[in-house]
């Protein structure tokens, strides 16, 4: 029909989904469905995922689940890569660095001066000598005796040397029977054995009470007196220079003894001031007298207020031993009368000699000391040094002042708790604020923390807690908190502080009664090789990041490490990832884990095990 001119034209039909009411009515009514339709499949079991989605999953989660799953952050290619080959792997050593110790060399000491032993000290290779293969493993080598049964042997093929079997027979310091090496405990000065000489010690000094706790044993043999010093509860820091019959700390070392190369000669200890409750030496032959005193100066340094020095052999005793010892009556006295005036220049007082041994007691303060400095003129106080550094720092011929006190009563540095109470106690190091940003909140937190990471530790390394492992290094151990987690394990702990760290921590990890060195881990450490059964590194490889290659540090672990030994190394990721690149090249097999900071945090953990 048609429309008529003057009338206005319909207007055209609009969709219902133009219109806004039926819009919102139209989305609640989609939402309501959505939620139902939710609420439905999860009252519902879940189909079974694909493993692709399970895989993705595993890798969301933290550390704390069971089994830990291992991450993988390689891209995936569509393509199969070939297999490695031969040219992939670093290379072996040649067979004559089997025992390869690079910076007590004795090749290399024959270019340094002999004086004050000097050439005996550590002197490590240049950039350019510096030996990048893997050192191999002796013929026949075997996993070392478990804790305790090592204590008394060892496999004759992990340190084939017999020398000393023979040189010291009389001594019966190690016997070789058959395949294995037996070490009966016997000694230069040890004419009871080991066992009937500290128990001599300990009718002069506490060694049950608590009070001794950390030793330094100079011119260990065969550290069987720091063997059997375990019995009290004590830890004993064995050193020796490379000796000149054979490798007497790598034996140490094989046993499952805490020793490591080191002399008296013309750099201080790599030891803090005031670490050690006891020093000890039984016919070490060191030169006490000599060099003005230099070498028992080192002694007090490294001496806490109250501690005892032990000396045993010439000239103690030279009455009944002279003859023994070659040497005549006269100058036997002589040397014995200038080492008693030399202590009582240091303020130590002798507490008593009895048979072979005597026993000086350093004083506990300086007031009095100085008194008598001033009258003596004869010995000073050091000035304008630091008397904990320990890193290539030359002795000086002075006393190391201990810290001033107000009363003559009180005790320099204040007084340490007896063992085990010391070891969560806080050092009064960080009481008096000594350490930058470590205070006594931060160290109760820290020991709680490392607590847990061992924990974790265990159930990733199932042979941690199991006696599997027994020597054991932190390479950058902080104030020794996770050293301090693995006390009640028949394990020992060497914390090693780097000596250019940013905080110098040793100090308080010897107040807790524990031990441990300085060290730069762009050299190689005074070890032998495959003395450790466990490396933790905790934050070291972005510590030397700029400062040395990572890559001379990881074959210097591949060198320390026993053959069925495992690492742990913590790090940001991409240095965990560059870090694992090279050791698969090193024939180890490693798995990425998240750290307990959980999956979203940079920091991961790569664990390398070989004890299987």
């Amino acid at each position: 029909m048609a429309i008529p001119p003057n009338q206005p034209s319909p207007a055209p039909s609009l969709s219902p989904l133009r219109k806004p009411l039926v819009r919102v009515l139209l989305l609640t009514v989609i939402c309501s469905l959505s939620y139902f339709l939710g609420f439905y499949k999860s009252i519902t079991p879940t189909p079974p995922q694909s493993p692709l989605c399970l895989l993705h999953l595993k890798n969301l989660t933290t550390t704390h689940q069971n089994p830990p799953q291992p991450l993988n952050f390689e891209p995936h290619h569509s393509l199969s890569l070939p297999p490695k080959t031969q040219e992939d792997f670093f290379p072996f050593c040649p067979h004559n660095f089997t025992n390869y110790c690079p910076c007590q060399d004795p090749f290399r000491e024959t270019q340094f001066n002999t004086s004050r032993f000097f050439h005996r000290e550590r002197h490590c290779p240049k950039k350019n000598e510096t030996l990048r293969c893997l050192v191999r493993n002796p013929a026949g080598y075997r996993r070392p005796f478990l804790w305790p049964k090592s204590r008394d042997y060892a496999w004759f093929n992990n340190v084939p040397f017999s020398r000393l079997t023979v040189f010291k027979k009389k001594q019966n310091w190690v016997r070789l029977e058959g395949d294995r090496l037996f070490f009966p405990g016997g000694g230069t000065s040890f004419t009871m054995g080991v066992k009937g000489y500290i128990s001599e010690m300990n009718r002069i000094v506490p060694l049950k009470s608590g009070s001794v706790r950390t030793v330094l044993d100079v011119g260990c043999g065969v550290a069987s007196f720091g063997a059997a010093l375990m019995d009290y509860n004590i830890l004993t820091m064995s050193i020796a220079p490379r000796d000149i019959h054979e490798a007497q700390v790598q034996f140490a070392l094989e046993r499952g003894l805490l020793a490591m190369l080191g002399i008296l000669s013309v750099h201080r200890l790599p030891y803090p001031s005031r670490s050690f409750d006891m020093a000890h030496c039984s016919r070490c032959l060191v030169p006490w007298t000599a060099y003005d005193g230099l070498f028992l100066m080192e002694i007090d340094r490294v001496l806490r207020p109250g501690g005892y020095w032990v000396l045993s052999g010439p000239p103690i005793n030279w009455r009944a031993q002279y003859k023994g010892w070659e040497r005549t009556p006269r100058d036997l006295e002589n040397e014995q009368q200038n080492l008693e005036d030399l202590a009582r220049k240091l303020c130590w007082k002798k507490i008593k000699e009895m048979g072979p041994i005597a026993v000086w007691q350093k004083p506990t303060n300086h007031i009095h000391c100085a008194q008598k400095l001033k009258t003596w003129k004869a010995m000073k106080f050091c000035v304008d040094t630091d008397p904990d550094a320990g890193w290539y720092r030359k002795m000086d011929a002075c006393i190391t002042p201990l810290p001033e006190v107000k009363n003559i009563r009180d005790i320099s540095g204040g007084a340490i708790e007896k063992w085990p109470k010391r070891l969560n106690t806080v050092p009064q190091r960080i009481r008096i604020g000594a350490i930058v940003g470590v205070t006594i909140r931060t160290f109760n937190e820290d020991n709680q923390l490392w607590k847990r990471r061992v924990s974790y530790y265990g159930s990733v390394l199932k042979s941690l807690f199991v006696g599997q492992y027994r020597n054991i290094m932190d390479m950058n151990a902080g104030i020794g908190g996770f050293a301090a987690a693995l006390v009640n394990y028949p394990v020992w702990v060497m914390n090693v502080v780097p000596s250019d760290a940013k905080n110098n921590t040793l100090a308080i990890i010897y107040e807790r009664g524990l031990i441990g060195t300085y060290m730069n881990w762009c050299e190689p450490f005074s070890t032998y090789p495959r003395t450790y059964d466990l490396l933790h590194a905790d934050g070291l490889f972005s510590m030397y990041n700029d400062k040395c290659d990572i890559l001379d540090i990881l074959f210097e672990m591949y060198r320390i490490l026993r053959p069925h030994g495992a690492i742990v190394v913590r790090d940001h990721v991409d240095t965990i990832m560059k870090v694992k690149g090279i050791t698969d090249r090193m024939r180890w097999t490693g798995k990425v884990l998240h750290s307990e900071r959980g999956p979203f945090h940079p920091e991961k953990i790569l664990f390398i095990d070989n004890s299987k």
